[in-house]
């Protein structure tokens, strides 16, 4: 087997640490608002950006308008700088026509849901 077929080759290394340096890491949602082409492998390649780095988004939502989807993912615990490379590796799939990062504050009270501050 080469490096290349086994399956954790392309996994980022899991470090418990590295999104937690600062306090309010854990306090942010992040949310992805994408239009995508309407072909069957365009959600798959979008997510599989969060699966190669073994993340689980919070929620996704998508729906189909003309030719293009409207895609909204949201993930918690990231840092800023790791969010906006995953919104960059979005922007570099030829599927993807326009890809908008925001961030909305988790409440200590609210267990998956969010106050609003964008």
């Amino acid at each position: 087997m080469t490096a290349l077929e086994r399956p954790d080759y392309f996994a980022a290394p899991r470090l418990p640490a590295a999104d937690s340096l600062g306090a309010d890491n854990n306090k942010v949602r992040y949310h992805y608002q994408l239009q995508v082409e309407a072909e069957s492998d365009s959600l798959c390649r979008i997510l599989n950006l969060f699966a190669l780095q073994c993340l689980l988004p919070s929620g996704v939502q998508m729906r189909q308008q003309a030719d293009l989807l409207q895609v909204e993912i949201a993930i918690d615990g990231l840092s800023w700088h790791r969010a906006q490379l995953i919104e960059q590796k979005m922007r570099n799939l030829i599927c993807v026509c326009e890809v908008v990062l925001r961030t909305a504050l988790l409440s200590a009270d609210s267990h998956g849901q969010t106050r609003k501050s964008f």
